[in-house]
Formats: structure tokens, C-alpha cells, sequence
């Protein structure tokens, strides 16, 4: 048995420790500030989330409640918005017939409204925050445009019939498209909000404390964004932590879940391959079912398990559905027109841009504008990638210099690959394009070339190609891209294997909609200077 350690914790930003009354009497563990390490595990105290603080009223104010409203308000707001800008464009009537139709139009809006979100709450798109953590406005996209194309022209139908107003097909077409448009960005500007709220945090335990259930955790920590406020593990025979994880402490034995879950005002448990019987867990998660919390399962073989893929049942027993691995040749069709029509128009609008980054990298330092080196593309084919220079000329001859520094070989990482942090090799020029990752948008003239796709694999350069064989090759099945799965979801944290792992996984279940998705993430991490999503290798750019 681990011994009993520490009260309770402060678990940051208004935050109250729990009473003792509940917790785990038989000796399992809470690892307090201090406390001399159990089975190698250590951490802060551990503390409830504190209900009481996010209360109005009578009502616990958690995640739910809080982005319910948010995207509520943001959607009435969105659509009044757009609403408003098609009278304008259209022109008020100057006449008294013509204003007593506008009002008519206004009295139908309004009426339509509570038919507006009744359509919203069917598809899910009020309901998914609480559910899924990772879930983002680039999920609600394909829910928006559904509910806008039906309602809006279901509506011009019935005005015309019924006779109650009298809209105009142009305005009908205007208020779809500005609605849209309005409606994912008011919506990502209301997660934006709830983001930075305290309900926003959900209350974590992890079932599991092997190397499933450590990796499950890194992941939680690298992106704050998802509100997984982790509070420990619960295991009874915990593996070694690992180093970024030994603040991270162990609570007890799945026989203490339900106590640990009321105490610590648990939101969500996520089931991570516990050493516990299949019985045990049977047990476990029928007693779970009786509190107001989320849980999670990591499936078996989730390595292979791409979000696309179905559950079905047969007989009774659940069936997740695989994916085809093939990609029709129109699936191909549609992946190339997609990458020519966007990155035909970003080079387009941004070509005064382009020109003055060239102009500001040749000003600042000699050497050529654009960065060239060989990758590995499509099918094992060698290409020539293009980046704006970022490094001063002898970076390459400098390399060695500042090898000691690559952060993927500290503290016994991988050293497959290479990232310097803050690398003094950098131009100033240089640090602001990679921090927007302007430097990356010469590739747009591979996409061109149909050497790359805006979103695919990581297009690595041939040292680290060498280290990927067997099923790792499949991730060559489609062109590299300027920004993918493992980009968006990790970026310069992810170890090589995964890596690879995730590029196989994009491979094998690709669908157009996932890279939409992947675009809209990526855009989104643009806009908020974080350097990665379109960071193509961590070789240097020089």
C-alpha cells in the first residue's frame, strides 16, 4: 500500500481545499508538497476545483452552462449582425409600403430566431464543448452551414408561399453567406472567452498510470487549451513517472474513485489501460454512471483508431469501423483542386506582402531570399522546398556550433531531431516570420508544383526519412504538406515515432473534411503568433 501524504493542494487561480471528511482512509496516496517520493511519484497537494466559487445562484456554473450561453449569444448576435448588414447593403425603404415591408422582414427574423437555434441544438452544436474536449469551431463548420443553407432558404420558401414577407432572393443569398461568416467567428470568439473563464476548467483523474496514461497526460499539458485540470493518477501499481510528470501525483486505487470523484469535485474520468481486472473496471464505471461527470475510455489499439472512424454494434458488442486505407482517384481530384484554388488566392491577396519580406531579408543581411534544401516527398521522390531565409548564410557551417543546445537531446530525448530554441543563428527578421510562420509560405509554389499539399505529412529531410521503415512508409502514400495532423496537434513537442505515427494515421484516413478542419486549426494558431502549425522541419531555415 502507498502511504497517506498531504491534505489537500492549491490548485492555482481561485481555488479552496476540499475538507478531509471523504477522502481515502486505507492508506492510498496524496502526494503533498515536500513529501518524500512514493514508487518515484511527487507533487503539489491536491485540491478541489471549488463548485462554490462558480456558482450563480442555485446552479453550478461549469463548462456546460458557460459555453451553452456563450455560443447562444454569440449565434443570436451573428446572425442579427448579418441580418442588419444585408438591410443595409440593400438599401432601407424610403417609402411607406417599402418600410412597412422591411418591418414585416425584421418580424419574420425575429420569429425565426427561436427556429434558429431549436436547428442548432438538433445538430449538436451547443452540446459538443462539454463532451469533447478537444472540440473547436472548425468542428461546428460543416453543423453551420447545414443549419444556415436549410434554414435560410426554408424560410424564403415559406415567406414567398405564406405571403408574411417578401425577401428578396439576392438578400436570401447575401444573409447565407455573411451568416456563415459571422457565425464561425463570433462562435470562435465565444470559446475564445470561455477559455479564459475558471468554469471553463474541468477536474481531471486519470485511471492508469502506465505508459498509455503518462503520454495521455503530457499531451493534456501541452495544450492548456482543452481545460483538463489533471489532479493525479489512479493506479494501484503505477509505472516510474515520467521527469515532466512528477508533480503529477498518484491518489489511490480504483476502489477510492468514487470518494476521490465527490471530495475533489471531479468533472472528468479518462480511462487510460489500468493494470485493474476487466471485472474491476466493469464495476467501476457502472458506480460512475451515478455522478454528474464525463467519462472517457482510451480504446484498445488506439493507435490505429482515426476520429472518423464508427461504432456499430453487432449482436450487442460495440464494433469500431476502420476506415478504407485506399483513396479513390476523385478523393485525389478533390484534395489537388482544393490545394490550387487556396493557395492560387493566398499568393494573390498576400503578393505585396511577400515582396516586402523579401525586400526586409535582403536589406537586413546577405545571402539569398529563399531558402532551398532537399526533402522526401510523395512515393520516396526527392524535391526541393522553398522557405524565406530566417538564419544568417553560414547557418548550415555554424550547425555544430550549436548542436548542445537541440532540445530533443536534453535530458535523454530524441535525437532524431533538430530544434534549437531561441537559436542565435535567427536574423531579426528572421524571429518575426518564424513566429507567424510567414517563413513557410514560399511553399505555396511547391503546392503549385504539385510537389506538396497545404495539408499532408511532414515533408522530412533526408536524415530523418532514413530513420522511418515498414508501415511508417505509408505516410509517403500522399504529398507532404505545409501543415498536418502531427503540426497542429504537437508541433516541435511530439518525439519522431509519434510523429510518424500521427502522419501514418492522416494517411490512412484521410477525408476532405479533415483537412478543412486542419486548416481552420491551423489558420487559428496563425492569428495567435504561436509558432508550429505550419513549421515544416526543425532543420534550420536559412
Amino acid at each position: 500500500m502507498l502511504e497517506t501524504r498531504g491534505d489537500s493542494v492549491a490548485l492555482g487561480r481561485e481555488k479552496t481545499r476540499p475538507p478531509r471528511q471523504g477522502l481515502p482512509s486505507n492508506g492510498e496516496v496524496y502526494a503533498g508538497v515536500g513529501s518524500t517520493p512514493v514508487n518515484g511519484w511527487s507533487g503539489p497537494e491536491v485540491g478541489s476545483k471549488g463548485r462554490e466559487e462558480r456558482t450563480r445562484g442555485s446552479r453550478v456554473v461549469d463548462r456546460g452552462w458557460l459555453v451553452r450561453r456563450a455560443l447562444l449569444l454569440a449565434d443570436v448576435l451573428a446572425l442579427s449582425l448579418a441580418f442588419a448588414a444585408v438591410e443595409l447593403v440593400f438599401g432601407l425603404g424610403t417609402h411607406l409600403g417599402d418600410r412597412y415591408d422591411d418591418l414585416q422582414e425584421f418580424g419574420f427574423f425575429l420569429a425565426m430566431i427561436p427556429f434558429w437555434v431549436v436547428a442548432a441544438k438538433l445538430y449538436g452544436l451547443y452540446d459538443r464543448d462539454e463532451d469533447r474536449a478537444d472540440n473547436t469551431t472548425a468542428d461546428d463548420l460543416i453543423g453551420v452551414v447545414h443549419v444556415l443553407t436549410i434554414g435560410t432558404w426554408l424560410v424564403f420558401a415559406v415567406a414567398s408561399i405564406s405571403g408574411l414577407a417578401s425577401p428578396e432572393a439576392g438578400k436570401c443569398l447575401m444573409f447565407w453567406g455573411l451568416g456563415i461568416l459571422f457565425v464561425t467567428l463570433s462562435r470562435a470568439a465565444a470559446r475564445t472567452f470561455c477559455r479564459r473563464q475558471a468554469a471553463y476548467l474541468q477536474n481531471t483523474l486519470i485511471v492508469g498510470a502506465g505508459d498509455v496514461g503518462q503520454q495521455l497526460v503530457v499531451r493534456l499539458l501541452q495544450h492548456p487549451e482543452y481545460g483538463l485540470h489533471v489532479l493525479g493518477f489512479v493506479d494501484a501499481e503505477p509505472k516510474e513517472p515520467r521527469n515532466e510528470l512528477a508533480h503529477i501525483p498518484i491518489l489511490g486505487t480504483i476502489e477510492d474513485l468514487p470518494a476521490l470523484v465527490g471530495s475533489l469535485k471531479i468533472e472528468r474520468v479518462i480511462i487510460a489501460f489500468s493494470g485493474d481486472s476487466h471485472e474491476e473496471m466493469l464495476h467501476l464505471m457502472r458506480v460512475l454512471k451515478d455522478f454528474d461527470l464525463r467519462v472517457d475510455i482510451v480504446p484498445r489499439l488506439f493507435e490505429l483508431v482515426p476520429p472518423s472512424a464508427n461504432i456499430h454494434t453487432l449482436e450487442g458488442v460495440p464494433l469500431i469501423g476502420m476506415p478504407r486505407t485506399q483513396l479513390a482517384r476523385s478523393s485525389l481530384l478533390l484534395k489537388r483542386a482544393l490545394d490550387l484554388v487556396i493557395s492560387v488566392g493566398i499568393l494573390v491577396l498576400l503578393a505585396p506582402l511577400l515582396l516586402a519580406i523579401a525586400a526586409l531579408i535582403k536589406l537586413e543581411s546577405r545571402g539569398p531570399v529563399l531558402f532551398r534544401q532537399v526533402r522526401m516527398g510523395l512515393h520516396e521522390q526527392q524535391f526541393v522546398i522553398f522557405k524565406f531565409r530566417t538564419m544568417v548564410a553560414d547557418a548550415e557551417e555554424r550547425k555544430q556550433d550549436v548542436a548542445h543546445l537541440n532540445k530533443h537531446v536534453l535530458n535523454g530525448g530524441d535525437p532524431r531531431m533538430f530544434k534549437v530554441p531561441d537559436d542565435p543563428r535567427l536574423t531579426k527578421v528572421g524571429r518575426i516570420l518564424r513566429r507567424y510562420s510567414l517563413d513557410e509560405l514560399p511553399q505555396l509554389l511547391n503546392v503549385l508544383r504539385g510537389e506538396m499539399s497545404l495539408v499532408g505529412p511532414r515533408p522530412l529531410i533526408l536524415d530523418e526519412h532514413h530513420f522511418v521503415d515498414d508501415w511508417g512508409l505509408r505516410r509517403l502514400d500522399l504529398k507532404p504538406g505545409m501543415t498536418g495532423l502531427w503540426q497542429v496537434l504537437g508541433r516541435d513537442s511530439i518525439p519522431f515515432d509519434e510523429m510518424v505515427r500521427l502522419d501514418y494515421l492522416y494517411v490512412t484516413t484521410w477525408s476532405l473534411l479533415s483537412d478543412i478542419r486542419l486548416l481552420f486549426r491551423t489558420f487559428a494558431s496563425l492569428g495567435k503568433g504561436e509558432r508550429g502549425p505550419l513549421r515544416t522541419s526543425a532543420a534550420p531555415s536559412r
